[in-house]
Parts: C-alpha cells; structure tokens; sequence
C-alpha cells in the first residue's frame, strides 16, 4: 500500500465515522509496514487534508461543474487529497499528485477527478473569498475554520486578534514532553535525544519532532507527553511532597503524573474520571514513570464523595470543555459548531461547585481549560466566586510566568502552548 493509498482510505474512514484522526491514524501507520519516510508522508496527508477540508472543498466548488455536497466520498475524498499536494506541497511534482491520486479512485470516476485537478493547475493557484466582502467568511476559507467558530471568535476576540489567533492555530506545534525528574534532570535528556529544545515556560518542558515510542527514555519512563500549557496548570497547583491531592477529572493523566513528580512521589494523589475503562491508562503510565502514590477511582466530577469532605491540600478541576485552544493539534475540532458546547459551561460550574467541597480550609482549588472562550473560563470563574466568598482568587507563578490576579489566559499567538485557561482560588482557613 502506499502512503497516498493509506491515507486516502484512512480519510474515507475518518469522515464516516466522525472519529479523531489520532485514534486510527497511528494503529493503521503500525500496521502498515510502511517505511518511516512513506509513514510520514502518509501523517502529513491525512492530517493536513483535515486541517485545510474547508479551504480545499472552496476550490473545490469553484472548479467543478458539481459541488462538494453533491460528491461521493470517495471522489471528495481525493479531490481533497490531491488539491492539498498540489496547493501546499511543494517538493511534490504537480504530475505526481495528480496521477496518482488519480489512480486511487475507480476508472469510471478517474476522468472527473483527473479534470478537476488539472483545471487548478491551469487556473492560477489558491482562491479565497474577496475579504470586503465578508471578514468571517474569507478568514474561514482563508484558515479552514467553520464560519460559526470563525464568527464566534470575531465577537470575543476582533477581528486583528481572531487572524492572529487562527494564523497561531495553522502553525505545526512540536510535541512537548514533561520530563519526570524523579529519573532524570532535562538537561541530561535533551543531550540523549538529537535536536531537542528546552521548553520556554515550563520548567520540566522538552520540545521534540519524531515518533515519540521510538525516542531515547520512553521505555525507562523517563518522559510523557504533556503540552506546555498543561505543565503550567500543574505548576500553578503547586503540589507539595507529603499532601493530599485530588485530580478530578484527571485521563489521560498527565496532570496526576506531573503533581507526583512535583511531590517527589511522596503523599497521595486521587484520580478520578467519568470513564472507568480509560483509568488504566493512568495506572499504566504512573507504572511506566515509576509512580506509586497515585489511585484511581471512577466517578462523575458531580457526583459528590463525602467520605473526602474537606481533606484535600489541593484540588485539581480540568473540567470538560469545547477544546477550542488545541486546534493546532487536533484539526477535526476546526469544523465543530460552537452550539454543541452551549451546554458546557453549566456542567463544568456543578463540578466546580462539587470539587471545591472536597478542599480544606486554606487549601488550593485550580480550574482549567483546553479553551479560549470566557463563557467556560473567566465568567465560569466569576460565577463560582459570587456562590462561594469562602474562595478567592491568588496569584500565582508558573514556571517564569507570574499572574497577579490569579487567573490567566494562555493565546497560541501570545504563548508557543495550547490555547488554555488556569485560574487558582485558595479557601479561607475560618471554619
């Protein structure tokens, strides 16, 4: 099979199943027995085709006679694939991406397909809505980000600030690895792996490019995978060694992993999440990194335990958000309405409002998202406060970072990070 082939069926798959690319895009690239050269090729296709759908299909829509919604997947799906190569690859010779994505689709469907393709060729590069005629419009084609998230951005953010934000978001991220210190300092990993960069803000931060299974630690569990807004958050936490710590929505973990390493693996960490079948995923890691005062327990962030009223030191609620901040890697979430969200912030308030009992007097409590919009952020915040005086925001540091009002929003166009949100709020030491 080839890279084009594989990603050209991976695609297909993706899109009837409404899935994440991650899920059946690194199974099929194990089980391909593909080259590493030919596995990368066929990454950066699957994932730069979702990244760019809208773009492409706007092309799309101007050079054939029938339009994207009209199509059968199959031929849709390699319009896509060819378009992408030819508008955004460069060391791709034009006549290669067009025979061979060519053959990918049925004879009876080549002749179409083929037309397309070449019409692009002939017609002058890359073609995006007239701007003055519609800001919302020509930055979601321009950007490949669905017209209501576009617009949505535009009344939170302008529209100088929603182009900077969506031009941050088009940027390929690195992967960012938390070094577990309990192993190894980070200066000594990134001599071990080639090309390696020291993180900005975090402090335990390494950036890497590559297959992270293959890369020098990972079976001694010197390292985990973590963006740098998350270290951040557990930063902002600030476990301590000896305390009692609950994380409560906490899979994939990574957040437990950093708040133990911080306390030097002595205390107790409680992990909690909805989805009992993803806990081992945490159990696995924390075994991987050599991590033993972590459990975990299966329960709904609503859901009240009182037999854990008011014992925790510190209190961790990253609760469920739209993901709105990590569209960079996670390119599905470009085309996803913000109105299927508008349900959230109710949610994430009850598992505030649930996880703040479970913090002691003088204790810590800190609220996160993967987000950048206030409804789920600073207003959910606001909210809590008016409800609970017994809490009050603190500043606090993260890595460089200090945050005197004690909330902070992480913009991928301010922060080489996610786009993420941490407040901290300490509860008062009077019964």
């Amino acid at each position: 099979m080839t890279p084009r082939a594989l990603a050209y069926r991976l695609l297909q798959k993706a899109e009837q199943n409404d899935q994440f690319l991650n899920i059946t895009l690194d199974h099929a690239l194990s089980e391909s027995g593909l080259s590493e050269a030919d596995r990368n090729l066929a990454a950066a296709l699957v994932y730069g085709v979702t990244e760019k759908r809208l773009t492409l299909d706007y092309q799309v829509n101007r050079l054939s006679s029938r339009p994207v919604r009209e199509l059968d997947l199959s031929v849709k799906t390699a319009l896509r694939l060819g378009l992408y190569q030819l508008i955004f690859l460069d060391r791709i010779p034009p006549h290669a991406a067009i025979n061979e994505t060519v053959s990918l689709v049925p004879r009876k469907l080549s002749g179409f397909v083929n037309a397309v393709l070449r019409a692009y060729t002939r017609g002058g590069g890359l073609c995006l809505p007239i701007r003055d005629e519609g800001v919302a419009a020509y930055l979601s084609v321009a950007y490949s980000v669905g017209l209501p998230l576009t617009e949505k951005l535009l009344a939170a953010y302008g529209e100088k600030k929603t182009e900077s934000i969506l031009r941050a978001f088009d940027r390929t991220p690195p992967t960012t690895l938390a070094v577990n210190t309990l192993k190894i300092t980070r200066e000594e990993l990134a001599k071990k792996i080639p090309d390696s960069v020291l993180a900005t803000y975090a402090p335990n931060g390494l950036l890497v490019r590559g297959a992270i299974r293959s890369l020098y630690g990972f079976g001694e569990g010197l390292f985990f995978v973590q963006d740098e807004a998350s270290q951040l958050c557990v930063e902002a936490l600030g476990a301590e060694a000896g305390e009692f710590v609950m994380d409560i929505c906490s899979c994939p973990g990574s957040k437990s992993f950093g708040s133990a390493i911080r306390m030097r693996n002595h205390g107790q960490i409680l992990s909690l999440d909805l989805h009992e079948k993803k806990l081992p995923l945490i159990e696995s890691g924390a075994q991987r990194l050599g991590i033993t005062i972590i459990s975990t327990a299966a329960n709904d962030g609503r859901n009240f335990l009182s037999e854990r009223e008011a014992s925790a030191d510190r209190v961790l609620c990253d609760v469920p958000c739209s993901g709105f901040g990590v569209l960079a890697k996670k390119p599905e979430l470009r085309y996803k309405n913000p109105s299927a969200s508008a349900a959230l912030p109710e949610i994430q308030l009850a598992i505030l409002e649930t996880a703040c009992r479970y913090v002691k007097a003088g204790g810590v409590l800190v609220y996160s998202t993967c987000t950048i919009f206030p409804e789920e952020n600073e207003e959910n915040v606001g909210r809590f406060l008016a409800r609970h005086p017994e809490f009050s925001l603190e500043p606090f540091s993260a890595g460089p970072l200090s945050c005197d009002k004690g909330m902070l929003t992480l913009l991928p166009d301010e922060f080489p990070t996610d786009g993420f949100f941490i407040a901290r709020l300490r509860r008062s030491r009077k019964a």
